[in-house]
């Protein structure tokens, strides 16, 4: 993989501080990410291996958040399920302080093996030796400590992978393989329940072999796809603590299409937070069942609603790309899903709850395709400082992960406590808002 885009000169040194002072001071105007891209399109091989990699790592995250993390609150404080709100919400703010530090470091490695190939490695360890602390964890405390590696690890190893995105993919190439990535994403969160439900006999597997899996697609990517030498590139400059957090924040007003973007993501992934985190339990409460009787139809209903997403965001990706339209998909995305959540609020029966959990799953597969391409194009400063955008991007996706689980109790405590009808109304609410906004707002994409 190359270390920079092939039209940019390797000689040629990333904007210092006065230049970047001297942009800010510029008119506003629309962000410049969306223009003609002359890099070469990425062969099937690195397709195949960077979307194994994010199944893999999807696998071994998502599954613990749909249903392994419920089995183990249960084990430690039972009849408080509110506090696995608390367990996710910790990890994903890790991850959110964390990000932007690994992008730009990323952005700035020089070595042999590029950019972003060195850290994979090392991002895996942590996340392993996270899950081992989370399956033995003996209290609470523990569980949110081994959650926080995790994320560190794993979550830092999906943020490298999209910033090799960034890096790689032609413009015309980006609705597919987003799509392709939204499928491998919610196949991954199926099957990983579906493993995870058959391995309740033992904590260490139930986290373990999820895990295992993502590590060893990771590795593959890394030992498999090449990536130039960015020994050459220059260093940029000092790596100091006022450096770093100056690239915690941009101006929104230098880039109003990522903002927008950014804003609506964000609202759209805080309404499918609020809804996902509290699944088993709904699911539980709606059928009057214990929460480990759960698992294997939680999988089921879900390999029904893979359907949708597949289709979702396999067809509405490569649509994107031919009608070179994205803001349509997304609202359009939005709707699907809230239909969705109304129609699980007021499930009368299992019936009606898969319906409507197709609906959602339909809604989300075209959005996590269509709404990362979009993400794609609109990327600022794509040639020199991608791994730092595509952090701060993640914040739209890692801030609700940490504050809507946080949210959620307060809302789950309406009407007398464990009220996950109206947990679902908002969440769809939200997801609406937020396609609204990507529609009404971004004018650099169509």
């Amino acid at each position: 993989m190359s270390s920079v885009p092939p039209h940019v000169s390797p000689s040629a040194a990333p904007p210092t501080a006065e230049a970047a002072e001297a942009a800010l001071a510029a008119p506003s105007g629309p962000a410049t990410a969306a223009k003609t891209d002359d890099r070469p399109k990425v062969d099937a091989r690195y397709i195949v291996l960077l979307i194994l990699a994010q199944f893999g790592l999807y696998v071994a995250i998502v599954a613990p958040m749909g249903y392994s993390l419920s089995v183990r609150v249960e084990q430690l404080a039972p009849d408080n399920e509110g506090i696995l709100g608390y367990v996710v919400g910790a990890g994903s703010m890790a991850l959110v302080l964390s990000g932007p530090v690994l992008g730009v470091l990323s952005d700035r490695t020089r070595s042999r093996l590029g950019r972003r190939r060195p850290w994979l490695p090392a991002m895996v360890a942590v996340g392993v030796a996270g899950f081992c602390c989370v399956a033995l964890a003996p209290s609470i405390a523990v569980l949110i400590i081994g959650w926080i590696v995790v994320q560190l690890g794993f979550g830092s190893a999906l943020a490298l992978l999209g910033a090799s995105m960034a890096d790689r993919l032609h413009e015309s190439q980006r609705g597919k393989v987003a799509g392709l990535a939204g499928v491998a994403q919610m196949a991954a969160s199926i099957i990983g329940v579906a493993i995870a439900s058959m391995l309740t006999s033992s904590n260490l597997l139930l986290f373990l072999v999820p895990a295992g899996l993502g590590a060893v697609t990771v590795l593959l990517f890394a030992l498999l796809v090449h990536e130039d030498s960015s020994q050459e590139l220059p260093p940029g400059e000092s790596m100091t603590v006022k450096l770093v957090l100056s690239k915690y924040v941009f101006d929104v007003r230098r880039y109003p299409d990522f903002s927008w973007n950014w804003l609506g993501r964000f609202l759209f992934m805080f309404g499918l937070t609020l809804a996902t985190t509290f699944t088993t339990f709904f699911f539980a409460d709606k059928l009057d069942k214990p929460v480990t009787e759960i698992g294997g139809l939680v999988a089921v209903v879900g390999a029904v609603g893979l359907v949708g997403t597949m289709g979702g965001a396999g067809i509405s990706g490569f649509l994107s790309d031919k009608l070179r339209r994205r803001r349509a998909f997304v609202f359009g995305a939005g709707i699907l899903f809230t239909v969705g959540t109304l129609t699980m609020a007021v499930a009368p029966d299992l019936t009606v709850l898969v319906i409507g959990s197709f609906l959602t799953n339909l809604g989300l597969g075209v959005f996590s395709a269509v709404d990362q391409a979009l993400v794609l194009d609109v990327l600022p400063e794509r040639d020199t400082e991608a791994g730092r955008y595509n952090a701060i991007n993640q914040f739209s996706t890692t801030v609700p992960q940490a504050a809507a689980p946080l949210a959620a109790p307060l809302v789950l405590a309406l009407g007398g406590g464990g009220n996950y009808p109206l947990l679902y109304i908002v969440a769809g609410a939200f997801a609406l808002v937020g396609g609204f906004i990507i529609l009404a707002r971004v004018k650099g994409v169509r």
